[in-house]
């Protein structure tokens, strides 16, 4: 997949989980924190992979994975500002 497609996938999915999260208009976070979240979620996950030897470069594992951390990390930060929107 390479560090292109890293960022691109991380970009997509933060942006696509941003705009279908439930809680994104009570959330605080700006639309550019969910799309930073996929990126880091989708690096660490294809470099945590890279050194734990559970894929290499372009592996067939790699892109379920990588979307999948992704995906967490984004829903993650959204819901967390949207809970300290509403304890306010």
């Amino acid at each position: 997949m390479g560090w292109p497609g890293i960022l691109v996938l991380g970009v997509i999915i933060g942006l696509a989980g941003w705009w279908l999260h439930p809680l994104r208009r009570a959330s605080r976070a700006r639309w550019w924190a969910a799309p930073l979240a996929g990126v880091l979620g989708a690096s660490v996950a294809r470099m945590a992979g890279n050194v734990t030897g559970l894929f290499h470069d372009g592996d067939m594992l790699e892109w379920p994975i990588c979307v999948a951390v992704s995906l967490i990390a984004v829903a993650a930060t959204v819901g967390l500002f949207s809970r300290r929107s509403i304890r306010r």
